[in-house]
């Protein structure tokens, strides 16, 4: 259909114009410039053999990789068990018995009122200083006073009254006698002899009565004018007032019970603790231990003292027993108050000197050695480095050693108080993808 291209391949010159062949644009035909395409054969489906091959190398690579990470794991290098350890030696074991106490003075003493009113003036107030028969207060004595006039009044009567008796008393007597004389010479009937007897009779016993009511009279105005003397309160010791309890105007009324004006410390240079100590520390307290105590008042400052009392009453609060252990303090500074809590630690046990083991070393045990609870074993460092267990009896115990009685240990000896702990093994020797969490200690 198109004619043929004149060409010349030698000089690239069209023969019909002499120009150059790039000048020049020919028509191709689209058959000669795409040729059709072989045509692909249809994909075939993989025989089930070779997916089942696959499917076996997988498996036997994962095993491969699998048994290569856990040889990895197992050559890992074992580091050496190493042991934490200390010396047995020489030195001073004190046992405590720790309780909780307040302080309070030796002699402490309620100064009440035995009679009701109202107070009529006060001549103490905290920390005063009194002596014993110094008039600290004074209740009104108005009503007492009434009352004191008022026994005398009656007591004068029951007198007068005595005397009156007394007077008949006397006239009978002489009626009695008269009547015995006529008796005899037969003037009177004897019926009235009788009735003169009887008549001396009844006034002697009124004679008694009378000096019964002058008695009773005597002893009302006793007791009023105690009532009266009540009203002014004295100091019963030498002291200091630790407590006031009433005002000027104030009325108490000693009824059931007397009530408290003042308490009075005797002498608060002598002050002693009163400590609760559990039942199961009590056995190892006795009278003349040391003890020590501080207060919150005074932290760093530690106080002495010695138990001077262990009381038998039992003080029981919820199911809990204790018992009041007296501790004597010297106050001469007078730093220590009454009321302030006490945290007491009472000597029950001191050695000087004593063979002593860490308190660690006896709770060592090393792991798969069964525990034996009625020997104690400490565990000592031969001299190949090698743990061995030696059979102690212990003494006095203290928060950080123990008395070594008896066993084959002695002072300079290395015993195991525990094991060392690592910081954690190299990553170099776990397999591929492990140690990256965090590390337990």
């Amino acid at each position: 259909m198109y004619p043929e291209d004149k060409t010349s391949a030698a000089d690239g010159l069209l023969p019909e114009t002499g120009k150059p062949v790039a000048a020049q644009s020919t028509l191709v035909p689209a058959g000669d410039l795409f040729p059709p395409l072989a045509t692909l054969p249809a994909p075939q489906p993989l025989p089930r053999k070779r997916l089942r091959y696959g499917l076996l190398l997988s498996m036997a690579g994962g095993g491969i990789l699998g048994g290569l990470a856990l040889w990895w794991w197992l050559a890992a290098d074992v580091s050496p068990i190493r042991y934490k350890t200390a010396f047995v030696d020489r030195g001073p074991i004190s046992a405590f018995v720790t309780a909780t106490g307040t302080v309070n003075p030796v002699i402490s003493v309620q100064v009440g009122s035995q009679v009701s009113g109202k107070i009529k003036a006060l001549f103490a107030d905290f920390n005063s200083v009194v002596t014993k028969g110094q008039v600290i207060a004074q209740i009104d004595p108005a009503i007492f006073e009434a009352r004191v006039k008022q026994a005398r009044a009656s007591l004068r009567n029951a007198k007068g009254t005595l005397i009156k008796a007394e007077t008949a008393l006397a006239q009978r007597k002489l009626e009695l006698d008269r009547m015995t004389v006529l008796r005899r010479q037969e003037f009177v009937p004897q019926a009235d002899l009788d009735l003169a007897r009887t008549n001396f009779r009844d006034a002697e016993a009124q004679v008694e009565v009378i000096h019964a009511q002058v008695d009773q009279a005597q002893a009302t105005l006793s007791n009023a004018e105690l009532d009266l003397g009540y009203t002014t309160i004295y100091s019963p010791v030498n002291g200091i007032v630790v407590s006031r309890n009433v005002d000027v105007g104030q009325t108490v009324a000693a009824t059931l019970q007397t009530p408290t004006l003042f308490v009075i410390a005797q002498d608060l240079t002598r002050m002693q603790v009163n400590a609760n100590v559990s039942e199961s520390d009590i056995g190892g307290v006795a009278e003349g231990k040391e003890a020590g105590f501080t207060v919150d008042a005074y932290p760093k400052e530690p106080f002495k003292g010695t138990v001077t009392q262990v009381r038998n009453a039992p003080i029981s609060i919820q199911n809990v027993v204790t018992y009041d252990v007296v501790i004597a303090v010297d106050n001469r500074e007078l730093k220590l108050k009454p009321g302030m809590t006490a945290n007491v630690s009472i000597v029950t046990a001191r050695r000087d000197g004593a063979l002593r083991a860490p308190n660690a070393a006896l709770r060592f045990k090393p792991v798969g050695v069964p525990i034996d609870k009625k020997k104690t074993d400490l565990w000592v460092l031969d001299s190949q480095g090698r743990p061995q267990a030696v059979v102690v009896k212990t003494g006095v115990a203290d928060a950080q050693f123990t008395e070594v009685l008896e066993g084959q240990v002695r002072e300079g000896d290395t015993v195991i108080v525990g094991l060392e702990a690592s910081e954690g093994k190299d990553q170099k020797n776990l397999p591929p993808g492990f140690g990256m969490g965090p590390q337990m200690r």
